[in-house]
């Protein structure tokens, strides 16, 4: 008698079908026959992306190999012409006749290059690391780009003109240029080299155009007029330009990382003017140096307070909130506490104390606002944080040639007159009202896109931008 070992079941099996799901490798490949795989093996009803655009041609890519044509001539065309401004420069008495200046000078363009050179040593790598941040640092190198040229245009000494039209401009070119060959390589790969024939051109162009358009500018305008026109063409045309350079593969980009740039780039404009301005507000009161010194100290001194505090509760509590807290108090400490009863010494010492608790903790929740966005990445999250610090660095050396200008605004001002203010934006006849309303202003601003912020969290708004543009919900 014999007897089956396994058991015959008493109904068949049905095996169900493979189910296959796109991996992140096949979705990131620049190879045209990867996609085709990619394609072939992924059922589209599985799939929750779109088909790649092709490379070497399409629409698409010849609309990224205008915008790179675009970025390069600005890029690198001033130091390819740089010639034509020293030029100029040394026509100009103002500039010529300074010491060291004939040797200063010519600098500059050598230093244009040369730094371009060596920072897209840095910066490529760091493209192709961190792919979803390309966009964001060419627009921030676009930023800077703009600040060198409109600060150097008020500059009236050759060591400004070194450190602004030399120095800056290169850090800004080169965060400007350096994704730009990532991107190539997703567009082009059999027609790689006529792309970057391309984009090239643009410097060839760029060494045509400007030796033949700007001596016209500098005996017309002047240098300094002649650097705003300039500073206010490379901002339109490289934003024209960034709008048309797009990724090709799918990259996965928090939006709300825009939002705290945004928020922190305001903080950086403002929290710093009431530091450096206080004392000298104080002492238009007619207090003692002791007294407008305490006002600075109390500020400081109570910040600490604040950043202990918000450090401790950005660990359980969003940080969209914190910061809607801290800039609508910032706001309202700065339009009531200063401007209202800031002509009495009591309420700028109360001023003081307020403004550096509820201003003071900005800085501490970088570390709540990166974790979100990096997780425990830390390469990732260290160059979040020096993004920040680059940003707030920005704001905070713009932030004392516009509060200068604010403070000089009014045609003349009496310090006899602080006696009769009846409020903190009268003090002196108004000499720091529009500055008042300047800080108290651009913090409630801040207020408004921490709210964006924090309502995007809460209510799940789509944040999650595809590559070609197209927003995702996550």
């Amino acid at each position: 008698m014999s007897q089956d070992v396994f058991p015959r079941p008493s109904t068949p099996i049905e095996l169900s079908p493979l189910s296959l799901t796109p991996a992140p490798h096949l979705a990131v490949s620049e190879s045209p026959q990867m996609d085709h795989v990619a394609e072939q093996l992924v059922p589209r009803s599985a799939r929750n992306e779109t088909s790649l655009h092709p490379v070497d041609g399409g629409w698409r890519a010849w609309l990224f190999l205008g915008g790179a044509f675009l970025v390069e001539t600005f890029a690198w065309g001033f130091p390819t012409s740089y010639g034509v401004f020293l030029s100029a420069y040394l026509s100009d008495p103002e500039w010529s006749s300074q010491p060291r200046a004939d040797y200063l000078l010519p600098l500059i363009g050598t230093l244009i290059s040369g730094l371009m050179y060596v920072a897209s040593f840095f910066l490529c790598p760091l493209a192709n690391r961190f792919p979803r941040y390309r966009r964001a640092m060419m627009w921030t190198g676009a930023v800077l780009c703009w600040v060198s040229l409109f600060g150097a245009s008020y500059a009236t000494d050759v060591r400004q003109l070194v450190g602004l039209q030399g120095c800056l401009y290169a850090i800004g070119g080169a965060m400007l240029y350096a994704p730009i060959p990532d991107f190539l390589q997703e567009w082009f790969v059999k027609r790689r080299g006529l792309g970057y024939g391309v984009i090239n051109a643009g410097t060839s162009f760029a060494g045509v155009f400007f030796p033949l358009v700007l001596p016209a500018l500098f005996s017309s305008f002047g240098t300094a007029q002649t650097l705003r026109y300039l500073s206010i063409a490379l901002t339109g045309f490289t934003a024209f330009a960034l709008l048309l350079i797009r990724p090709r593969l799918p990259e996965r980009r928090d939006s709300k990382w825009w939002l705290l740039i945004l928020i922190n780039t305001i903080q950086g404009f403002v929290y710093y003017v009431p530091i450096v301005w206080l004392p000298t507000y104080a002492s238009a009161l007619n207090v003692s140096t002791t007294i407008s010194s305490l006002s600075v100290a109390l500020l400081n001194g109570s910040s600490v307070l604040s950043r202990l505090c918000m450090g401790s509760l950005s660990d359980h509590v969003s940080p969209w909130i914190l910061a809607l807290i801290m800039c609508a108090s910032s706001s309202l400490a700065t339009f009531v506490l200063w401007g209202v009863t800031g002509h009495a010494v009591a309420g700028l010492l109360v001023f003081g104390i307020v403004y550096g608790i509820v201003a003071g903790g900005w800085f501490v929740l970088w570390g709540a606002f990166v974790k979100a966005i990096a997780k425990d990445n830390p390469t990732s999250s260290m160059m979040l944080i020096g993004i920040l610090m680059l940003s707030t660095g920005l704001g905070s050396i713009l932030s004392t040639p516009i509060s200068s200008a604010l403070s000089s605004s009014g045609t003349s001002y009496d310090r006899s007159q602080h006696s009769n203010a009846r409020s903190g934006f009268g003090v002196e006849g108004g000499r720091f009202e529009t500055m008042i309303v300047y800080v108290g202003t651009c913090f409630a601003g801040a207020a408004l896109v921490a709210l964006l912020g924090w309502s995007s969290e809460r209510t799940g708004f789509p944040l999650r931008a595809r590559g070609d543009g197209t927003v995702t919900v996550v």
